[in-house]
């Protein structure tokens, strides 16, 4: 069944987050998977639903950034969201790629989006991670770059791209995003109360771009990102 294509363009955390809680729960009423985009109003990051922020990010670095904060209807930890390029994918539970063993479901999705970054630069060799990696610090499992875990998306043995999920009996929501450019290690030690986080992130995550692109060079990467994101998942039924 062909894809639905969904833009709801630039919205705050709370919106992009809200609507995709809107999707999930409209899934008793369709049938068709669907590719849902958005873009975020301004430095956002979101969280795992059972995860509190408040044990993991410095408050009054938060505030000084501007940061916004919302919490996902996925699971996982945090991931910053200015610098990537965030999507969610909705599956029907009669669909073909539903299945009720959750990493199936993300070597299913991810397998698609890894196929986009082969098409954004085939430089790139982008690969689904076979083996979770083994953390040092409890507290890398709570951020998303900082902890690959199996079927992430990894180039060279970095992670570039992760995802979350929420399946109910209708079928599944699932959250993904692709890091285009990584925040400097300056403004990640502000936010982090674990000194943990940064080395890790350090050692087990890459970007598609380079840590030194400009906002007018991830803002055209992000367009055209999307762009053979739509292409990719239009060729798969």
């Amino acid at each position: 069944m062909k894809w639905k294509i969904l833009d709801t363009g630039v919205g705050d955390a709370e919106q992009n987050m809200a609507i995709d809680v809107a999707l999930l729960n409209e899934q008793a009423f369709s049938s068709q998977p669907l590719l849902h985009l958005y873009e975020w109003k301004g430095p956002s990051a979101t969280y795992g639903y059972f995860l509190n922020p408040d044990h993991h990010l410095n408050p009054k670095s938060v505030q000084k950034h501007q940061l916004q904060l919302a919490r996902r209807p996925t699971g996982g930890g945090i991931i910053f969201h200015l610098w990537d390029f965030a999507f969610s994918v909705l599956i029907p539970a009669a669909h073909q790629g539903f299945s009720l063993n959750t990493l199936d479901n993300y070597a299913y999705v991810n397998g698609i989006a890894m196929r986009a970054i082969e098409a954004f630069s085939s430089d790139l060799k982008p690969v689904l991670l076979g083996d979770e990696a083994v953390c040092k610090s409890r507290a890398c499992t709570n951020f998303c770059m900082a902890q690959p875990t199996k079927f992430d998306i990894v180039i060279d043995g970095f992670k570039v791209g992760g995802a979350a999920q929420r399946r109910t009996k209708h079928g599944l929501l699932h959250q993904g995003t692709i890091a285009l450019g990584l925040p400097s290690d300056h403004y990640l030690n502000e936010m982090m109360l674990s000194c943990d986080i940064v080395p890790a992130m350090q050692q087990n995550s890459q970007c598609l771009l380079g840590k030194e692109c400009t906002s007018k060079q991830l803002q055209e990467a992000r367009n055209c990102f999307k762009a053979l994101l739509i292409q990719t998942f239009q060729t798969f039924l």
